[in-house]
């Protein structure tokens, strides 16, 4: 492993540090949703995850991107990337000013992770594939015989595609316990529950039996991510499954567990309503219809 990389953007972070940092990752995301809008429930629940994973725990730093060395994060549910790109903006990995460009035709910030821009390692948006490309990127670091990791964050409904219990499968055949796997398990799939859609509960018993070892923690507390993440692998010869209960919407009351509120095109009114939510301040009435994808 390489000793001249500084890893870790935030490397002695503490949970107030995070927590400001996540904040003002939410308050990209609810800029990103003006114009053309995002999907910002889905971002919104995944955002404490991603700036842990940047700000504290993976070997990887803006200054040397392409390091044999350093961890690798998929994000495999690449609707979510304004969180993405919002902790990528808060630890210097790309010019703040770079999201104002959202989904400009003159820059890659634009609607699914971009291998263009610093940080993102692979391109998503077709929901299924990321595990896949972690699991040969893990195959590849065991038969170089280096400490890296890899790490790939899906949603709980991307669990539907069918390649990914296939890829579990594999994983476990090749014993990849550099392997890491992250659900966002926000309960929700597009604009429906999952579990009135197609069921995946008993999940951390299914994940088991695919040969994973497996932790449930709460997706928004820093201090569970610390114990869980801090204990990996789990089980030495089997991949690792995190699941992470979080909440869509997170932080914007209004909006939080909403199956109408996944996709939202904000005019500056709206954004200042859920800015205030944010902020602890009250909220009001969104003007804005929810958008109904059919």
């Amino acid at each position: 492993m390489s000793t001249t990389l500084n890893y870790n953007s935030l490397p002695e972070a503490d949970e107030a540090q995070l927590r400001t940092t996540a904040l003002r990752v939410r308050e990209h995301i609810i800029r990103m949703a003006t114009g053309g809008g995002c999907f910002i429930g889905a971002s919104l629940s995944c955002a404490d995850l991603i700036v842990y994973l940047y700000g504290r725990h993976l070997r990887v730093a803006p200054s040397r991107l392409d390091d044999p060395n350093r961890d690798y994060l998929f994000l495999s549910k690449g609707h979510d990337v304004p969180a993405l790109y919002g902790t990528l903006a808060e630890l210097g990995y790309i010019d703040r000013d770079r999201l104002a460009a959202h989904l400009s035709p003159n820059d890659a910030i634009y609607w699914h992770p971009n291998r263009r821009i610093p940080g993102v390692e692979f391109h998503s948006g077709s929901l299924g594939h990321l595990l896949s490309v972690a699991i040969g990127v893990a195959l590849d670091i065991k038969m170089r015989g280096t400490d890296n990791r890899v790490y790939v964050i899906m949603g709980d409904g991307e669990l539907n595609e069918g390649s990914i219990w296939e890829g579990l499968l594999v994983a476990n055949a090749y014993g990849l316990d550099n392997l890491v796997g992250i659900v966002d398990r926000n309960e929700f799939q597009a604009n429906i529950r999952t579990e009135e859609l197609i069921p995946l509960e008993p999940l951390a018993s299914k994940f088991e039996a695919f040969g994973w070892s497996t932790e449930r923690i709460n997706g928004h507390s820093f201090q569970e991510m610390e114990g869980a993440f801090g204990s990996l692998p789990f089980e030495s010869g089997r991949p690792s499954m995190i699941i992470a209960d979080t909440v869509r919407g997170r932080g914007c009351p209004s909006i939080e567990w909403r199956a109408d509120r996944w996709f939202m095109r904000l005019g500056e009114e709206d954004a200042d309503l859920l800015m205030r939510e944010l902020h602890g301040g009250e909220g009001g009435t969104l003007a804005a219809e929810p958008l109904v994808v059919r």
